[in-house]
């Protein structure tokens, strides 16, 4: 029997086709997933699993540094705040004044802790201390968080002479601000020395520090004493009281061409009520000595008719003296 050509090549292509449909059945019975036409099985992207980064939670990351920079704002504030109740409170008022002037000025920007601690002891509170310069505000270096509810603030109180501009004295300080219920509050506070620019003679004995011209760069400190005679019928011209004079000479002074001094009188403040009151007199003429500046303990004076004798330099000394350059700081306790 002759079999066609023809026939033998159709039955096996039907036979291909029948063994390719059995494979595609068995490959989907085990649960390999098809390709997509036209897409490799490498480049297919895998469905996401269970703990991945596609469905992890969101952190909190933004939220705490937003948290964080409204907190330093009101940090600021309230240590802007206070530095501008500072000129409001007299050290050197009497001292259930002090009392007062602090529990009004400075209650609101401070912990409970810390206001019975300056009203306890008044003179560890800052303030103004003389008329001028006094202090103008607090200028912020920088906050630095140092735990949850608490930051680190340190800069400068800006002491000024006149306007907002004219600075006569900066002194460094750092607060503490804590979280309360409700508020932020200033809850330790620490003062730093004086700094001044140029050349400046410093007195940690009686609380002082003169600014001077750069010219005065190597001055030298030469020491006296004033006297004073009682005005009292009693004992009318007998020397009552005595302090020191300090004697800021100029460098270029010499005993064959002297030149104009600096002479700066320091007397207690029981001293110079006393001689107010008429006590006593310095000097020869009716004028007493002229204040420069005054702390907790001492008042700085220049004494009268200083530059009598018109020494050469005279000129430059009364331009020192109209610049307000003496500025008293508290005595360390």
């Amino acid at each position: 029997m002759r079999i066609s050509y023809r026939l033998v090549i159709a039955a096996v292509l039907l036979l291909q086709i029948v063994l390719a449909g059995c494979a595609a059945v068995a490959n989907n019975g085990q649960g390999t997933p098809e390709t997509p036409p036209g897409e490799n099985a490498e480049n297919a992207s895998p469905a996401p699993t269970e703990g991945t980064e596609s469905d992890a939670p969101e952190t909190d990351g933004p939220e705490l540094a937003v948290d964080e920079e409204a907190d330093k704002k009101a940090v600021a504030a309230v240590v802007e705040q206070f530095g501008r109740q500072l000129k409001l409170v007299s050290l050197l008022a009497p001292e259930d004044t002090v009392k007062q002037a602090i529990e009004e000025h400075y209650e609101t920007w401070i912990t409970p802790g810390l206001l019975n601690a300056w009203l306890s002891d008044p003179s560890k509170a800052p303030g103004s201390l003389t008329s001028s310069p006094r202090p103008d505000r607090i200028e912020i270096e920088e906050i630095a968080a140092v735990s949850d509810g608490s930051y680190e603030v340190t800069g400068y109180i800006i002491e000024t002479a006149g306007g907002q501009d004219d600075i006569a004295a900066k002194q460094p300080i750092t607060l503490r601000v804590v979280k309360l219920d409700d508020r932020w509050a200033i809850d330790d506070l620490t003062l730093g020395e004086y700094e001044t620019s140029g050349v400046a003679y410093t007195n940690d004995d009686f609380g002082f520090t003169l600014s001077l011209p750069d010219s005065w760069e190597g001055y030298t400190i030469v020491t006296d004493q004033w006297e004073g005679q009682s005005m009292k019928e009693d004992n009318a011209g007998e020397t009552v009281e005595s302090g020191p004079i300090i004697i800021v000479r100029h460098p270029e002074w010499t005993e064959e061409t002297p030149r104009q001094d600096i002479p700066i009188m320091v007397l207690t403040l029981e001293q110079w009520e006393a001689m107010e009151a008429g006590d006593f007199h310095i000097g020869a003429g009716p004028a007493g000595p002229n204040e420069l500046d005054r702390n907790d303990k001492y008042v700085m004076a220049l004494p009268a008719r200083y530059n009598f004798a018109f020494p050469e330099g005279y000129e430059e000394v009364d331009e020192i003296i109209n610049d307000d350059p003496l500025q008293a700081f508290p005595l360390k306790k």
